[in-house]
């Protein structure tokens, strides 16, 4: 993290310009020969192209204007894991490097186009070798974050049906415990310098591998990445993206060049996110890379970055040197905003979006290409003003961006339609100019530290130990993390109460092991009943409300 004060042009999580001026002060709008092509594209001249491929329409383009010495000699890949270890790859590089991969993955794993893969590995580069990996064969990917238990990895496997994992030592004895009973499951690829009986070492795999593999052809709707979403009740959701509403929706809004990102071949970006989420893809991947530029990874543990910064590094922003900065996952407190722009002279954006609908807004700034709007539980479009829900207008064409659905759950996909709409579940209002104003989710999901987490799965995971005989689990403020899990425990009138504060510790551990540690409630209250509808379901929102004081 040190490298901040280095960079010239850093990027931190995503860099955007509103209308009708240039945030940074001076215009830096350079072409990019990528995304110029697709110009008339983006006017309506010509129809989004039929076959679409991230990999050789845009990444292998780039290695093109590279090799012709048109672009600077920036890398395109740039790794540091703070102990000297350093990674810097140009597009021929990646372009070389990721074949061999591709080829490991098709002639040794036996993977067609069209097969699953997970992939649940930290910010190392071999996450971004498999990436463009499967962009070439045509395996869809599915990311997941280092924190997932057993039990986790057990869904993710058997639901998605997937018959490759590639993961590290630090998940792979988690992988083993389960593999048995996940019977698509042919191929286990261990990123280690060491070896693992039943896995392949994915490093001397791809290594003995040639490099000769051509791109297979694939159509822009064609399934590319499938992400696990947390929702208020139920197992995690496969909400599936395609070649076209990731790797092709930056080139076709122009307000991505004008307004958004702003890079350059020239500029360097870094983004935080955890490798599982899709903000890891959109700005670790996709966005940057549409624009030539060089994308910085520190192989540090994910951050709440802006509230950390400020508390190690208090009295050295002077050396700073930042264009832009902005925020996604959660809303940022008023006064981190404030303190950082004292220290720095720069600005936080706050972005909203969703796994689903990828980014969406900046306040007034809309830039994808479809309609956003507030609707009320009708359909109905809200006037300036009032509250209601953000909604992208999804009828009766689908836009380009807008996920494809929800694997294997066609009731949870036709849950999110209301009219022609597919409904966020946000809740905000919009003013008379335009300008959005989130106010929060419009059900229980918690988000903390950028992390979503479905109350179900916390609460199921606290009614499997012994002293639990009902749980509630709501979101909680907390200065640091915007907001933390919270747990309402009934405890069983066959236990004794004894040490609570034991307890506690002892519920917290166990909901770290039956689920993924970043879920487990940091508060535990126990109290003697909960509140309930006359029908016995839980008023989560009335616990809710006291937790943040609305009461």
């Amino acid at each position: 993290m040190k490298l901040l004060f280095k960079l010239q042009t850093l990027k931190s999580l995503w860099t955007l310009k509103p209308p009708n001026r240039t945030f940074h002060g001076h215009s830096r709008l350079l072409a990019s020969d990528v995304y110029s092509q697709y110009e008339p594209v983006r006017r309506g001249e010509q129809q989004i192209p039929k076959y679409f491929n991230f990999a050789s329409d845009v990444l292998d383009k780039w290695s093109e204007i590279e090799k012709a010495g048109k672009r600077p000699t920036n890398p395109a890949f740039w790794w540091i894991n703070g102990k000297g270890e350093e990674v810097k790859w140009s597009f021929e590089e990646l372009g070389f490097l990721s074949r061999k991969v591709a080829n490991a993955l098709t002639k040794v794993c036996g993977l067609q186009k069209g097969d699953r893969i997970v992939v649940i590995l930290p910010r190392i580069p071999e996450w971004w070798l498999v990436n463009v990996a499967c962009m070439r064969a045509g395996i869809v990917l599915i990311p997941g974050i280092s924190q997932l238990s057993a039990k986790d990895i057990l869904y993710r496997l058997q639901a998605s049906k997937a018959a490759c994992i590639i993961t590290d030592d630090t998940l792979a004895p988690a992988v083993d415990s389960v593999a048995s009973e996940c019977q698509f499951l042919k191929s286990k690829l261990i990123v280690s310098k060491g070896s693992r009986e039943g896995w392949l070492n994915f490093t001397d795999l791809y290594n003995n591998q040639s490099a000769d593999h051509s791109c297979v052809k694939t159509r822009i709707q064609d399934s590319m990445t499938i992400f696990f979403t947390s929702g208020t009740t139920g197992s995690p959701k496969m909400t599936e993206h395609s070649q076209g509403s990731l790797g092709f929706r930056p080139l076709l809004s122009e307000r991505y060049e004008r307004y958004w990102l702003d890079l350059t071949p020239s500029d360097v970006m870094w983004n935080t996110s955890d490798t599982g989420w899709i903000m890891a893809s959109l700005g670790s991947v996709f966005d940057p890379w549409v624009f030539g530029s060089c994308i910085f990874i520190h192989s540090s543990p994910v951050l709440f970055v802006y509230s950390c910064m400020l508390l190690v590094w208090p009295n050295r922003f002077k050396y700073c040197l930042l264009f832009f900065n902005s925020l996604g996952g959660e809303p940022l407190n008023p006064e981190v905003m404030a303190q950082w722009k004292s220290k720095t002279g720069v600005d936080i954006h706050e972005v909203y979006g969703q796994t689903e609908t990828v980014y969406s807004f900046m306040g007034f700034l809309v830039w994808l290409v479809w309609g956003l709007v507030i609707i009320d539980k009708n359909a109905n479009i809200l006037p300036p003003g009032q509250q209601g829900e953000i909604a992208v207008r999804s009828k009766p064409i689908r836009p380009l961006g807008l996920f494809s659905e929800y694997v294997d759950n066609p009731k949870k996909t036709a849950e999110t339609e209301r009219g022609d709409f597919y409904v966020t579940g946000d809740k905000a209002t919009m003013d008379e100019d335009g300008y959005f104003q989130f106010i929060g989710r419009d059900d229980d999901i918690i988000i903390s530290s950028g992390y979503r987490i479905g109350p179900f799965e916390v609460e199921s995971a606290l009614i499997e130990h012994p002293a639990v005989a009902e749980a509630a689990v709501v979101s909680s403020p907390d200065a640091l993390r915007g907001e933390v899990v919270k747990a309402f425990v009934v405890l069983s009138p066959t236990f004794s109460a004894g040490d609570l504060e034991s307890l506690t510790h002892e519920l917290q551990e166990h909901v770290k092991k039956t689920t993924a540690p970043y879920k487990y409630p940091r508060k535990v209250e126990f109290v003697q009943e909960l509140p309930k509808t006359v029908t016995g379901k839980i008023k989560r929102n009335e616990l809710r409300n006291k937790e943040w004081g609305r009461m």
